[in-house]
C-alpha cells in the first residue's frame, strides 16, 4: 500500500512539475554533460535569471491578496482581511523561504561533499547579497531610473526590531558554531533551527503589536 501511494505521489509530483522542468531543460544548458561543460557561466546566468523570474511571480501572487480598500491607506500594505497577515510577516516567512530554497540546496550539496566552510560561507554571503544588492538595486532603479527623486517608504517600524533580532541570531549562530568546535553536526542543526523558530516567533509578535506598538490596526473593508 505504501509503495502504491509512493508511486502515485511521484506521478502527481511529476505531472505538476513537468512544465517547469521542460522549460528549464530547453533554456538552461546542462553542464553535467561533457558537451555543455564550457557553458557553465551561461548556465549560471540563466539560472539566476530564472530565480529572479520565479521570485517576481511569488511577489506578484502575494500582491494579488493585498487590500485595495481606501480605508487601508493609513494601515500600510496589508493583505486582505481574510488572511490578516502583514506584508512583513509574509516577507520573513513565505517569500523568504521560497527565495532561499536555491541557497538551501546549494549548502546541502556542498555540505554532503564535506565542504563545510563553503556551506557556511554560502549562507552568510547570500544574506549579505540579499540585503545590500537585493535592496540596493531595486531601490536605485525605483528612485533613479523609474521615478527620479522619489522615495521608497517603509511602513513597518517593527523592522528595526527585526534587524536587531537578525543581528542577534547571526551572533548566536557564530557562537554556537564556535562552541561546537567548528563542526556541523546534528546538534548544531537543531540549535540553529530553534534559533530560527525563536526569530520568527518574536518577529510575528512584534508585528502584531504584542510587545510594543509598531503598526496601526488592521483596517476593515467597507
Amino acid at each position: 500500500m505504501k509503495k502504491t501511494w509512493g508511486g502515485c505521489g511521484s506521478k502527481i509530483k511529476w505531472l505538476i512539475s513537468w512544465p517547469l522542468l521542460l522549460l528549464l531543460f530547453l533554456t538552461v544548458p546542462n553542464c553535467a554533460k561533457p558537451r555543455w561543460e564550457k557553458f557553465f557561466m551561461l548556465s549560471f546566468i540563466l539560472s539566476t535569471l530564472w530565480i529572479a523570474v520565479f521570485s517576481y511571480v511569488m511577489v506578484w501572487m502575494h500582491s494579488l491578496h493585498r487590500s485595495s480598500s481606501p480605508l487601508c491607506v493609513f494601515a500600510g500594505d496589508y493583505n486582505r482581511l481574510h488572511t490578516g497577515i502583514p506584508d512583513v510577516i509574509m516577507g520573513i516567512t513565505f517569500l523568504a523561504a521560497g527565495t532561499s530554497v536555491p541557497d538551501c540546496i546549494a549548502s546541502l550539496i556542498v555540505a554532503r561533499q564535506g565542504l563545510g566552510d563553503m556551506a557556511v560561507s554560502n549562507t552568510i554571503g547570500s544574506n549579505v547579497f540579499d540585503i545590500l544588492v537585493g535592496l540596493g538595486v531595486p531601490w536605485f532603479m525605483q528612485t533613479v531610473c523609474i521615478s527620479y527623486g522619489s522615495e521608497v517608504m517603509i511602513n513597518s517600524r517593527g523592522l528595526v526590531y527585526s534587524v536587531v533580532l537578525l543581528l542577534g541570531s547571526v551572533a548566536l549562530t557564530v557562537l554556537g558554531i564556535h562552541l561546537n568546535k567548528w563542526r556541523l553536526d546534528f546538534k548544531l542543526g537543531v540549535y540553529v533551527l530553534i534559533l530560527y523558530a525563536i526569530f520568527l516567533c518574536f518577529s510575528i509578535l512584534i508585528e502584531f503589536n504584542v510587545f510594543t506598538f509598531v503598526n496601526l490596526p488592521m483596517c476593515m473593508e467597507p
